[in-house]
């Protein structure tokens, strides 16, 4: 059995990077399944979709990716790259219903000048307001790069002998060695 290791929490600065990260990402996604099926749609068809049926359309896609990704493993495409994931506030795995509930309070959150996110500048949890109110929070993550082996390094548990031997031992140098 594991031992329970409390989570880490990721430094406000971090968040803001995963999310300034995140709005990048997403504008890429958004290009090829907003942009691109209205470009089509307008050139095949000669008509053009009312503002309402794409800002509907572009909540519909962000509503996807985001309570998809948080409910399964907790971690968009930014948050992998930042090492961060969503949990619940027992650190357990998000529910899709829950990741919702994280969706629908992250719009006032952060359009509402960003007063969910200075919340955490208070928040004795240093919890965004919407996680808060959804009971989730982030935790950092370790690689395992990071994890310390047994023998106490951060290496993996392999030490520089050792690569050097599996370097040795490769098909390109015993090709060499042979053809001496």
């Amino acid at each position: 059995m594991a031992d329970i290791v409390p989570l880490a929490r990721p430094s406000f600065l971090r968040r803001l990077a995963s999310m300034f990260y995140e709005a990048l990402l997403l504008l890429a996604v958004l290009a090829v399944l907003l942009v691109l099926p209205h470009v089509l749609l307008g050139a095949f068809a000669h008509r053009l979709a009312a503002p309402g049926v794409i800002q509907a359309h572009c909540l519909l896609l962000l509503l996807v990716y985001f309570v998809y990704f948080w409910s399964n493993g907790g971690q968009t495409l930014a948050m992998k790259t930042w090492r961060i994931r969503l949990v619940t506030q027992e650190g357990s795995a998000v529910r899709p219903g829950q990741a919702l509930v994280r969706f629908l309070w992250c719009w006032p959150s952060i359009l509402l000048a960003g007063i969910g996110i200075v919340w955490a500048l208070f928040d004795r949890d240093r919890l965004f307001l919407h996680d808060r109110l959804a009971g989730t929070r982030l935790v950092m993550i370790n690689t395992p790069r990071q994890r310390a082996e047994p023998n106490g390094d951060d290496t993996g548990g392999s030490t520089e002998a050792q690569a050097g031997q599996a370097a040795a031992s490769s098909p390109a140098v015993r090709a060499s060695r042979e053809r001496r």
